[in-house]
């Protein structure tokens, strides 16, 4: 069985541990997943079970949609609810949220969390942070597309954002509190979507447990992707295929099975950037 299964991840599991659980379930050591959530965070988690882990790479979705609720007044070392509380400042109101909250939208460049996987010279940044290393953070560029007020009650805020790949809430979090003049954290964090895939759509992993599904097929998992039909011998042969496309398409058989992803070589030509046979 070939797919994509979409787990509504639970709370106080890594990512890895999901991609475990399903292993087990499905019977399977080929399981990966793309867009990995940190261990307090819920929401849709993308996993690849068998042929659909050497496609993974082209799920990464560039835009993800959460809803995050932020407490002010105090601020962690990890800038969530399960760090070490590095500051405080007692909680007395605040002027202007929805001006502050306006203010994050559209092209910015964040300083990602230090507890975060981050490579910096081979090491990932939650490792230098335990070991009390200090080291430069380069800033990133991020998109925010979206970043609406849901609810705010004393010190607690809670927004919904959609924003670009590589988007860190957790830092959102601690810079909206900025904004408003408090240290703060973040408490809660639901991915309710990943690229074209809802929260709707995912499964617990008790219900996975129970069902054994559902897999999307590849074939409906890449129906959002430009396609094109070829002999399956241009494909198994590794040959271009000529074209003037200069974005990535699904190539499927005249049976309609999902044979491989094509990018273009800027040569006019498109070619094989994964084969899923």
């Amino acid at each position: 069985m070939d797919g994509i299964i979409l787990i509504n991840k639970p709370q106080g599991m890594t990512s890895h541990d999901v991609v475990n659980r399903v292993r087990r379930i499905m019977h399977t050591k080929k399981v990966g997943h793309c867009g990995t959530l940190d261990p307090m965070a819920t929401g849709v988690l993308v996993v690849g079970i068998n042929k659909a882990t050497k496609a993974m790479q082209f799920l990464m979705s560039e835009e993800k949609e959460y809803r995050a609720t932020l407490k002010l007044g105090s601020s962690t070392d990890t800038y969530d609810a399960e760090g070490k509380v590095i500051e405080t400042k007692p909680f007395t109101g605040y002027e202007n949220l929805e001006e502050v909250l306006s203010s994050f939208k559209g092209d910015s460049m964040q300083k990602p969390p230090m507890y975060s996987a981050i490579k910096i010279n081979g090491k990932k940044l939650y490792e230098y942070a335990r070991e009390g290393i200090e080291v430069e953070v380069p800033e990133r560029p991020i998109t925010i597309y979206k970043l609406d007020l849901v609810d705010a009650h004393d010190d607690e805020i809670t927004i919904d954002v959609k924003c670009s790949k590589g988007t860190y809430i957790r830092s959102l979090c601690v810079d909206i509190g900025k904004a408003l003049g408090y240290p703060a954290h973040m408490t809660a964090l639901v991915r309710n979507q990943s690229g074209h895939f809802t929260i709707d759509q995912a499964v617990t992993l008790e219900e996975l447990e129970e069902n054994n599904g559902p897999v999307m097929p590849l074939e409906e998992v890449f129906s959002f992707y430009d396609s094109m039909v070829v002999d399956e011998r241009i494909v198994m042969t590794g040959q271009k295929i000529k074209s003037d496309k200069d974005h990535n398409v699904a190539i499927y058989s005249k049976e309609g099975k999902l044979l491989a992803i094509y990018g273009p070589d800027g040569k006019g030509n498109l070619k094989s950037l994964r084969g899923l046979f």
